[in-house]
């Protein structure tokens, strides 16, 4: 009798504690929710700044946040989830379809991960049992083998597979047929990961804290409870320590037997986890986003290749494929600053150039430059000031030509292995056309490369150059990046030294603002909040800026940065109005480097460029303005490049982030275009004969 009332007590003391606790947390989250509403709707120029963000809320409303996904209809989704915690992780694959579908069908890897479910299973097994719907036998089953679980490590498939039995109902022919089958979760799944952009498992920050708050009082009343239930019953106390102490004395016995026999050696087995499966256990368990541009790829069914490129100075790239191994026609794909792979495929299957690109034929090669946290070099003990130690130079002269030379390489050896004849019947040392999409610095890089091999001499393996809002002119620009400029110039000597890059260097933080992104789109007020500052930050630039912190290359592993160096440079390029290379800062200095006191101005050789170029600008880009895509155009035009230049409706992160119809079949139009005009060129020569005759004076 005592026993029951003391049971009793706990358990609603307990659940006033969980429901007290979780109000005060959620009244605090609506409270920045609301102040972040009445903010957002004083600030002038949201509506310029907000328009054109699809695929969640920002709507400045003083409202509530949205219920967290682990949590629906209003009612705390804790019960549910110890369901799921009493879940065996090696349980057959069969149940884990019925519980979370066809995703994360390889659970997780350890108790801890464990304990924290996939935020889409939860929502999927919410939205299929709702507390009040559950049936009394699934009660008692949860809760007593939830303990067999957590303080006795019994395998409770077994007691499952017992209850699944018993529990399920019988098939008979007129019995009706489940409400939703396993194709159909495909099916679904598929288009939830196409739609919604295939590049978000997170949990936010709020989300880990009302767990963490719920499993915190959970454990708390758990201990309570066996106390008192020891303190009344003193006889099943002392049979309890005693079966302890036995257990642990014949637990050291065992284990002194088993030393005694024989003592082996550890080694690493070929079916050990390798670092990057226990990496993916631990972002599991933390419900962070590490995906990688090959998860991605994979997952929506295309081939992938991975190929590892060591540049002249030592660092090592990732050069990604979508192989189409038998195709003479190849694109190269060049992400901008702080970017990566992962823009070109973030789209998924319908929006994203390269999907679309393969599925019209092409070979697909996706480069990243250097500028990793993670500093993959050849030198294993690079210092962090040493790698960093690069600019714009570096990219367009050791870091793409790298990569152009090795598509060239791998490219020859397989169309020679497939076709033979195929070099004889064109007479041509390159059996291939090779063209390259390139955005922001990546357009930059691209044309240094063409500009600089062609100077050199040597091939730049390039037959069409499509640059979407190419960097290389930043003198209009909005006031921030002068203010920039103004700071970073004189300040260079010293800061140089003491920051050598900018980006996030610990793991906890990476994964704060890794999580941190979920809850932005979580909140609607203060998600639009953080894109109106941003948006003032780039002059006004209505790209979904809160969008992009959601991929998954900003995760807590690694995440790409900005050199100092590079920064100076894009500074430089801005003070002199000039596209020009790096200046090193003393005439003997860019002497040695370049043979003359000035840093070489690109502009000037724009006459070597023996492709054809597509400019692309956006009309409301402002981190690189339309006027200054113009520019470029201007050049080329005057130097008898073969260009165009084109126009579109979108900000600076709409030309990969966003899914526009009309940009993807301009660009899949000018890659069908690759066959460069060869009386053009031969109109020419004299031109670059000459450039290359006072280069070399």
């Amino acid at each position: 009798m005592m026993q029951r009332l003391v049971d009793t007590v706990l358990a609603v003391t307990k659940e006033s504690v969980k429901t007290f606790t979780y109000e005060a947390l959620n009244n605090i989250v609506r409270l920045i929710n609301g102040i972040s509403a009445i903010l957002l709707t004083f600030l002038p120029g949201k509506a310029t700044i907000l328009e054109g963000i699809h695929g969640w809320e920002l709507r400045p409303a003083f409202r509530g946040p949205r219920f967290p996904r682990w949590m629906e209809n209003g009612v705390s989704s804790f019960n549910q989830f110890i369901h799921e915690l009493s879940m065996d992780s090696d349980t057959d694959t069969s149940s884990l379809d019925v519980l979370s579908g066809d995703e994360d069908s390889s659970g997780y890897e350890s108790a801890a991960s464990s304990a924290l479910p996939s935020p889409r299973a939860s929502r999927a097994s919410l939205n299929k049992h709702s507390w009040h719907q559950m049936n009394w036998i699934q009660y008692i089953m949860m809760w007593v083998l939830f303990p067999f679980k957590l303080f006795l490590g019994i395998p409770v498939h077994l007691f499952q597979l017992a209850y699944s039995r018993f529990s399920k109902p019988s098939s008979t022919p007129g019995s009706p047929r489940p409400p939703c089958s396993h194709s159909a979760r495909r099916v679904r799944s598929l288009k939830d990961h196409v739609i919604h952009r295939a590049t978000d498992r997170r949990r936010g920050v709020i989300e880990d804290l009302h767990l963490f708050t719920e499993i915190c009082i959970e454990a708390i009343f758990d201990v309570v409870h066996k106390a008192a239930h020891l303190l009344l019953s003193p006889s099943e106390a002392f049979g309890t320590l005693k079966r302890l102490f036995s257990s642990h004395e014949s637990g050291i016995k065992e284990e002194h037997d088993a030393v005694d026999v024989s003592v082996s050696t550890a080694v690493l087995g070929k079916n050990d986890p390798k670092p990057s499966e226990r990496n993916s256990s631990f972002n599991q368990s933390m419900n962070t986003d590490a995906r990688t541009c090959q998860d991605v790829i994979t997952e929506l069914g295309y081939p992938y290749e991975a190929i590892h490129v060591i540049t002249a100075d030592g660092y090592i790239l990732l050069l990604e494929r979508i192989p189409r191994r038998d195709a003479q026609k190849v694109v190269y794909l060049q992400h901008g600053v702080l970017d990566s792979s992962m823009g070109w495929v973030s789209n998924g299957v319908v929006g994203s150039p390269a999907f679309a690109a393969y599925d019209q034929g092409y070979d697909v090669f996706l480069g990243n430059l250097r500028g990793l946290v993670s500093r993959e070099h050849v030198n294993k003990k690079i210092s962090s000031r040493q790698y960093w130690k690069y600019s714009i130079n570096e990219h367009g002269m050791h870091d793409v030509p790298a990569m152009i030379e090795k598509i060239h390489e791998v490219k020859t050896g397989e169309l020679k292995l497939s076709k033979p004849d195929l070099g004889e019947e064109t007479n041509e040392d390159q059996p291939y056309k090779l063209c390259a999409i390139c955005h922001s610095l990546g357009g930059a890089v691209m044309i240094m490369h063409v500009i600089t091999r062609r100077i050199e001499g040597k091939p730049h393996r390039l037959s069409r150059l499509i640059c979407l809002s190419p960097a290389g002119f930043h003198y209009d620009s909005n006031p921030v990046f002068s203010v920039v400029e103004h700071v970073l110039l004189p300040l260079a000597p010293i800061l140089s030294p003491i920051v050598p890059a900018f980006y996030i260097p610990t793991r906890f933080f990476r994964m704060l603002v890794n999580k941190l992104a979920r809850d932005l789109h979580n909140l609607p007020a203060v998600g639009g909040l953080v894109q109106t500052l941003m948006g003032y930050v780039v002059g006004g630039d209505s790209s979904n800026w809160v969008g992009v912190l959601g991929l998954p290359h900003y995760n807590m592993n690694d995440m790409p940065g900005v050199s100092f160096r590079v920064a100076l440079h894009l500074a430089q390029i801005k003070r002199a109005r000039k596209f020009r290379l790096f200046d090193y800062g003393s005439a003997s200095a860019n002497m040695e480097a370049y043979g003359s006191p000035e840093p070489l101005d690109l502009g000037e050789y724009y006459g070597l460029i023996d492709i054809p170029v597509n400019l692309v600008a956006g009309q409301k880009d402002r981190v690189i303005r339309p006027s200054m895509v113009r520019r470029h155009y201007k050049l080329m035009k005057d130097a008898g490049v073969i260009v165009s230049y084109r126009e579109f409706e979108y900000a600076h992160l709409d030309f990969t982030f966003s899914h526009h119809e009309e940009l993807l079949s301009y660009v899949m139009a000018c890659l069908l275009l690759v066959e460069p005009n060869t009386k053009h060129l031969a109109t020419r020569s004299s031109l670059q004969s000459r450039k290359k005759g006072q280069v070399s004076n």
